[in-house]
């Protein structure tokens, strides 16, 4: 009997065939998100049922579809975000989770920058006006001698320090787990989360999404802003309170804010889409041909790795392989 292999990313093997090469070479079966979007908890149920190994991307992965997929042995994570997947419940089921860390950090660190001179020349918002017939001028303001906020400080936040350097902005940071070392070489300094907030003329977070980063940014942080500050979240949605953002940008209490990601997506009737200074881009962070491209074929070696019965590179829950080794010692 074949293993079955779904694959739920939407651009998996469009731009590179290797990944899906690869798979049919293994003589995997194959099921593909039949849909343009995530699948939901009732669509991908029946899919996983008879599933050994499934490729991930913004889908849902939680406890009750779990507990429908009694052949799972792998939950390879198209992207290095793993909060969409229940650890908790695969640990305990003894399935594998892995994902592709740092081969989208240029392309999201590069989005990252490109929202902040969008938000800061005004560049979507003159383009509208122009398609409208209209010829404005913005008073837009530079990066250079600005301080950059960079909030976490993980592998596209150290890529973010590292691709603004010839902007020659003063860049300040804020991490649980600060490395004083790459600061140092940097010339980047940590300070406290408050501090990095009334602090920054941009505010960007680089951080996973867990309980104490939810709503991070909410109305009191907002009140915290400079008024002339920048808000870009290239990260997760839910980290931002939407409500208070779009409060605090229609009543211009800050400047501006440039957007990747969002509490519900793809984003349907927000408020945010009927002002002007705020640039929204769809989740395409990690989107460029050559994250796209490392993703799809680290996500692939990871899953075939764990269902040949061998330790993938980029495993998060480790435990399940730690039990696994414990018992192939105690049966020895």
């Amino acid at each position: 009997m074949s293993r079955r292999v779904l694959i739920t990313p939407r651009t998996f093997g469009k731009t590179d065939p290797i990944p899906v090469t690869l798979l049919r070479k293994a003589d995997y079966e194959l099921v593909f998100n039949p849909f343009e979007r995530p699948l939901t908890q009732g669509e991908i149920i029946p899919l996983i049922r008879e599933t050994d190994g499934i490729i991930v991307g913004l889908d849902q992965i939680d406890e009750e579809v779990l507990s429908h997929a009694p052949r799972l042995q792998v939950i390879s994570k198209y992207g290095a975000g793993v909060n969409n997947i229940d650890l908790k419940s695969a640990t305990e089921r003894g399935i594998i989770v892995t994902n592709t860390p740092g081969v989208n950090s240029s392309a999201v660190a590069e989005l990252t920058i490109g929202l902040m001179l969008d938000v800061a020349r005004h560049i979507s918002d003159s383009d509208r006006k122009m398609r409208q017939g209209q010829w404005g001028k913005y008073l837009g303001f530079e990066l250079q001698g600005k301080v950059l906020g960079i909030v976490g400080t993980g592998q596209i936040g150290k890529m973010l320090a590292s691709k603004v350097q010839g902007f020659r902005m003063s860049i300040i940071a804020h991490d649980i787990e600060p490395d004083y070392a790459w600061a140092k070489k940097m010339g980047v300094s940590y300070v406290t989360f408050p501090e990095l907030i009334k602090e920054a003329d941009i505010v960007s977070l680089h951080l996973p999404l867990t309980e104490d980063t939810y709503h991070m940014i909410g109305q009191d942080e907002l009140a915290r802003f400079k008024p002339t500050a920048i808000l870009i979240n290239t990260s997760r949605g839910e980290m931002v309170d939407e409500e208070a953002l779009y409060a605090a940008l229609k009543e211009k209490r800050i400047l501006g804010a440039g957007l990747d990601v969002y509490e519900d997506e793809p984003l349907k009737n927000s408020l945010l889409t009927t002002i002007d200074n705020v640039v929204l881009t769809s989740h395409i962070g990690a989107h460029t041909e050559e994250a796209v491209k490392a993703m799809g074929r680290t996500a692939v070696l990871n899953l075939m790795k764990v269902l040949d019965g061998e330790a993938p590179e980029h495993i998060v829950n480790h435990e399940v392989n730690n039990r696994a080794a414990k018992e192939m010692r105690d049966n020895a």
